[in-house]
């Protein structure tokens, strides 16, 4: 029985994709921030551990918590909406250092166990905003963009030994926490003028013709774990799909 370990497990993508490898035979690993958040009830196949993917004290403890591990999906992230230049630079920083830092320090960790036993899946979670612009996301789309190019590589030098790297890419997702937990309050971000080129993109987002749910990003990733083919691409999600189409 393979085992699964998922970072970002307290909501969204990440909780889905934790019940959707457990529902389907999986050992899975669900580590978020505060595991006493989540609501998933631990079983002898689904473990909950905490994580933090910004400390590499946190990293190397979870990593031998979960013990071998035959999958990593980096999901732990952060979002933030609004105007560049009215967005605290402090939190840019912390966008980058979950994002896009977080994402390669947890990779880089489980890289040696993978490599010793010459096989192994890395799925990281981006987001459309890699494949075509998105307005007043240009700080949140910069550390995304990153791990594509970061994926992009890696997977070159990880298939000698093994291990396959793809890259699985959400588009909006309305029903998740996508800037909620940035702490920013939106008109702080969007002052004037910004206020009023912002106001038809919100009521765009507030009723979208197509968006992306917990469900797809969960398949996406069921599917790119499971793909033998050597795709490296997994956009979820109906905009996601039609955007790429």
């Amino acid at each position: 029985m393979k085992t699964i370990l998922i970072t970002g497990c307290s909501s969204g993508y990440g909780l889905e994709t934790a019940r959707h490898f457990h529902a389907l035979g999986w050992n899975v690993v669900a580590t978020m921030r505060r595991p006493s958040a989540a609501p998933l009830t631990a079983s002898d196949r689904l473990h909950t551990l905490a994580l933090d993917v910004t400390n590499p004290d946190s990293i190397a403890l979870a990593l031998e918590r979960a013990g071998p591990i035959d999958v990593l999906v980096n999901n732990a992230g952060i979002g933030l909406f609004g105007a560049l230049e009215h967005s605290p630079m402090q939190k840019i920083r912390d966008i980058f250092e979950t994002n896009t830092l977080g994402t390669i320090a947890m990779t880089q960790a489980a890289i040696p166990q993978m490599r010793a036993r010459g096989s192994g899946v890395i799925v990281n979670i981006t987001s459309t905003t890699t494949l075509a612009p998105f307005p007043l996301a240009a700080a949140y789309t910069g550390s995304k963009t990153a791990i594509q190019g970061f994926t992009r590589s890696l997977a070159h030098e990880l298939a000698p030994l093994g291990i396959a790297v793809k890259l699985v890419e959400p588009g909006y997702g309305p029903t998740t926490a996508f800037a909620q937990n940035t702490e920013i309050r939106l008109e702080d971000v969007l002052p004037e003028p910004y206020w009023s080129y912002a106001q038809p993109i919100l009521a765009g987002m507030a009723e979208p013709a197509l968006f992306t749910t917990e469900a797809d990003v969960a398949k996406a990733v069921w599917q790119a774990v499971h793909d033998e083919s050597g795709r490296s691409h997994f956009p979820a999600g109906a905009d996601a799909l039609a955007l790429v189409a």
